[in-house]
Formats: structure tokens, sequence, C-alpha cells
């Protein structure tokens, strides 16, 4: 059993693990038509726990700000995003905040209780109470024989360092950020054996820095880049918040650069402190997790494999290509030039090689197709990749497109790909998977009978895991896989409009109740089997040229 937990006055994600049976929680039947348009598609044969080894973790995931709520209580500072959403409700979906969001930190030990039976993975903030809340909620985890893995930073920054240095846009980030770290090696090391450092930077940088979508708000403007203006209005990433949204005008072609140079180097100093004062004493692991999606080429022409090839550097491969080979994806230094940040000689020592595993988020697959430039087109982010990724080809999108959503299509064998692109390109590293998820429309008119019957949800985490048992016999070592998200929450710009959990929340209710959907029992039967694969003897992963060797930024 495993939990996985990510504190942050500086960023929040828990993540919580189990592998215990469910046997008491009542199914409700309801009418499963809605899904039939994906579940009558051709099927994968069922995967069994009996697949996995013995030793691979499942669990469910959460994060702070999205399920805990609290946002003012017990000296907890206020976050960018506690700032962002009740500032520019406009920038949010329905207008809602994550003040109270599910009511996590009052109710976490009834979720824990959940949580032994199914799994899961939430966030944190920390004050000197928030130190104490944590330090119970890790014992309680442990004495429910659930294992806490904590996630540092899951897009929560002080909203008094943006005020002050404006956060990631400045290098003083990088002091405060291991400030932080060290914090939670010393207060919850004893007991937490697998960090995770940052979760999603790509999601954090493009979408706070380019689409204006999450803090600070910063976009493209129509001046800058005409090109990269017209592609963002038919996007994946755009957001469907209403006409009342703000974007402060950023500068595309620079900012997201150095905001992910300073992610990375954060992490990088970070796995530094953990490995030169306490792994060794400890016992625990460290790694970054990613956001990755698949991108197909949308034909055999080898302009748009180049191009399907470029946007997994830009998307994947900039932070894992730092992390594990010391430098940026070529593709990235060519197309970007002088705008990309160059790692001096000792950060390329201290960044290579910083991790033990490597955190993988997998949603969905794209088409990738050339894009030519004029001449005069102004330097954008959204353009530097030359490629797009259109919906559909020949009329037809890569996969069906998930209820309530306008980016997640449903491709489970990009999952697969993606792992195999993984060994090929980066090495023979340990994965873990920390989201996979499916997205329904939170439809107030709905019946609860109806909301629970999830068939849908099932095959796509059914198929999802047939294609990862896949890359496993192929010879990637993944070790685990966290279905996102244990319950309904606050899915950031798309507020609560957006229900991705395997326990519904009743949010009209006035107690925030939950209730098993279908989902979560066919999750906690499939967790109750025996594996039939013996656990190999573990090994630490392999990289490049092994681990990075530069010095913190201050001793301590």
């Amino acid at each position: 059993m495993a939990y996985q937990n990510n504190f942050l006055s500086m960023a929040n994600e828990n993540n919580f693990l189990s592998m215990a049976n469910q046997n008491n929680l009542l199914m409700i039947t309801g009418d499963d038509s809605k899904f039939n348009d994906y579940v009558s598609t051709p099927t994968c044969p069922d995967v069994k726990r009996a697949n996995f080894p013995e030793d691979f973790v499942f669990g469910a995931a959460t994060s702070a700000y999205q399920v805990e709520g609290a946002w003012n209580l017990d000296g907890k500072g206020i976050s960018n995003w506690d700032d962002f959403a009740l500032r520019y409700p406009g920038k949010i979906q329905d207008g809602s905040n994550g003040c109270t969001a599910i009511d996590q930190y009052n109710l976490f030990k009834d979720d824990v209780r959940l949580m032994k039976k199914i799994g899961g993975r939430l966030s944190a903030g920390l004050s000197n109470r928030g130190v104490k809340y944590y330090n119970d909620l890790i014992d309680a985890l442990l004495s429910e024989g659930i294992e806490p893995c904590i996630t540092l930073f899951h897009w929560d920054v002080p909203q008094c360092l943006e005020l002050e240095y404006q956060g990631f846009l400045d290098r003083r980030i990088l002091q405060d950020f291991c400030d932080f770290a060290e914090v939670c090696f010393w207060e919850f090391g004893d007991r937490v054996k697998r960090w995770i450092t940052l979760n999603e930077p790509w999601s954090f940088t493009v979408m706070g820095y380019v689409y204006g979508s999450y803090p600070p708000g910063k976009g493209a403007t129509a001046k800058q880049s005409p090109t990269a203006m017209a592609l963002l209005s038919n996007s994946h990433h755009r957001s469907k918040a209403g006409p009342g949204q703000h974007t402060f005008e950023g500068n595309p072609a620079i900012e997201p650069y150095i905001v992910a140079h300073h992610l990375i180097l954060a992490h990088a100093h970070a796995v530094d402190i953990y490995r030169e004062k306490y792994q060794a004493v400890q016992g625990g692991q460290i790694g970054m997790t990613n956001v990755a999606c698949w991108y197909e080429p949308f034909s055999e022409a080898q302009a748009d494999k180049d191009a399907a090839s470029r946007l997994i550097d830009f998307n994947l491969g900039w932070f894992v290509a730092p992390i594990v080979m010391g430098d940026y994806p070529e593709s990235m230094k060519e197309n970007v030039s002088t705008r990309l940040p160059i790692f001096t000689s000792e950060e390329e020592k201290l960044v290579k090689g910083s991790y033990d595993f490597l955190g993988i988020n997998y949603y969905t697959s794209y088409y990738a197709v050339n894009l030519p430039l004029p001449p005069d087109e102004p330097p954008n982010f959204i353009t530097d990749s030359r490629a797009n990724d259109p919906k559909e080809r020949n009329g037809m999108p890569i996969g069906p497109l998930a209820l309530g959503s306008n980016w997640l299509y449903i491709v489970p064998w990009g999952i697969y790909k993606l792992m195999i692109h993984l060994k090929e390109t980066y090495g023979d590293n340990e994965i873990y998977i920390t989201e996979n998820g499916l997205s329904e429309p939170n439809d107030k008119a709905q019946n609860i009978k109806n909301a629970l019957s999830d068939e849908r949800r099932i095959k796509y985490h059914n198929d999802h895991l047939f294609y990862l048992k896949k890359a496993i016999e192929n010879g990637v070592r993944v070790k685990g896989y966290y279905i996102w998200s244990l319950f309904d929450n606050y899915e950031w710009a798309q507020g609560y409009t957006s229900r991705f959990g395997i326990y519904f929340v009743d949010f009209e209710n006035g107690r925030l109740t939950r209730f098993p959907k279908h989902s979560a029992i066919w999750w906690m039967n499939f967790l109750g089997q025996k594996s039939k694969i013996p656990s190999k003897k573990k090994a630490r992963p392999t990289n490049q040229d092994g681990e990075g060797t530069g010095k913190r930024l201050r001793s301590s």
C-alpha cells in the first residue's frame, strides 16, 4: 500500500495508494446508455491484478487545492490559486474556487478510511499547525497500512512570493523552494519513502505563461503572434471560461522558458539536498512527474513524423531530457535558439541524473502535422515547435472525445507508444504512471443513481492497463499506476464542471457526501486479486551518466 502526499505552502499534493479490499460499499445501479458510444467500441481483454508483479503499486490520486479547502485556516498563507480564483472568477468555467473544494481538511479521517480501501493521492499546505496536521495524517495512513508518497509542488506558489519577485520567473525561488523541501525531508522523511519534486511542470508553465488559464494568467496577444493566436483559438488547451476572463499580457516567446528553467533547477537542487543529507539514512527515492501526450504523425510524410517528434520534445522532453541527459532536446535548442536558457557546466552536473524514477501523467494523444511559418512570424512558444496537433484526420478524431472535455481523447494505445518512446529515448528507467483518468460532465439534473453508473471509466482504465501490461512485457520498467481521481473535485480552470473521480461527491447537499461509483467497486475488486508474478529484486534505475553532483545553494 502507498500514499502520495503533495505538501506546500509552495505547492500541494498528496498521493495515497492502497491495495486493500472493500467489502461493505453499496453499489447503486443506473442507466449506462450514455456511455455506449465508447463502451460498445472494440474492447481490450479484461486485465487482472494477477497480470502485474506483486510489488506493482496501484492507487488513486488527488491534490490539495483541488480537495482540501480550509484555504485560510491554521496559519496557511494565501497561494497563487487562492488569489487567482477569487480575484478573477471569469477565468474559471463556472466562476468557482477551491476555498472549500470537497473539505478534505476537515473530513480527512473519513477519507483515509476510503483510501485504505481504494488508494489515493492528495496535497497539502504547510504552516506550523500544518506540520502537525500532516504528521498526524502520515501517522494515520501508516496505521492503516498505507505508504505515504509526497509531491512537493502541485502548482501552489505562495502569493507573497509572486508579489515579491514574480515566483518562478525569478531565480530567488530556488532558495525558497529548497528551504521548503528541506523542511519536508526533515519533518516527514523518516516515514516517507517516495518523493516527487514537481507535478506537471509543463502544465504550470504553459497554462500560466502561454495560455493564461492558470495563475499568473499571462498569455499571448494577437500583436505578438497572429499564427499563434489562430492556433490558440482552436487549441485543446483553450479555457472554456466565460467573457469575464482577464489575461495579462505576457511574453510567451521568453517567459515560459525562464519559468521551466527555474523549475528544473529547483527540482535538481532539492534532489541534491535529499541525496546528500537524507537519502542514505531515510532510504527513500525521489523523482519528478511530467504530463505527456503521445503525438501520432498526421501522415506518412517525413515532415509530419518530424513534427510529432518535435511536439514530444516540447512536451515531455523539455523536462525529462535535462534530468536524464543534462540538456534540452536538440529540436528545442534549434528552434528556440538564444531564447532558450543555457545550463552552466555546474548546473548540468547538478541536473543530470537528478532522479531515481520518472513519474508520468498520461491522459490522451493527438495527431501531429508540420507547420511552416511565415518568415516574419513573431516568436512564440505556441509556434516554436513548428508543429500543430489537429483535432481530426479526415474528419475523424484520434479517439472518442471524453464527455465534458474539449481536450481528452480516449487513446489507450498511446500509453504503450509513449512507454516505448521513453525506454528507447531515455534508457531503462523506473516509471510510475502517477495520473490517468477520464472526465464526465457535472450534470446537476442527473440523479445520483445514474451518476454512479460509469462503465465508460471502467473500460478506460482497463484498456490503458492492458496497453501498460504490453509495455511491461516489452521491457519497460513500469512500477505503478494511479487513477485520477479518487474523488470528484475542483478541476482548476474547469471548476466543478468536470468529474474525474471514482467516488461521486455530492456538491449540492451541503455535506459533500462521497458515494462509490461503479468504477470504485471495480477498482476495489481489481485490487483484491492476487498477483501471480513474483517481484524482481529491486534495482536502482539506470540513467545516462549517473547522479547529479552539484552543491546546494546554501549549506545548513
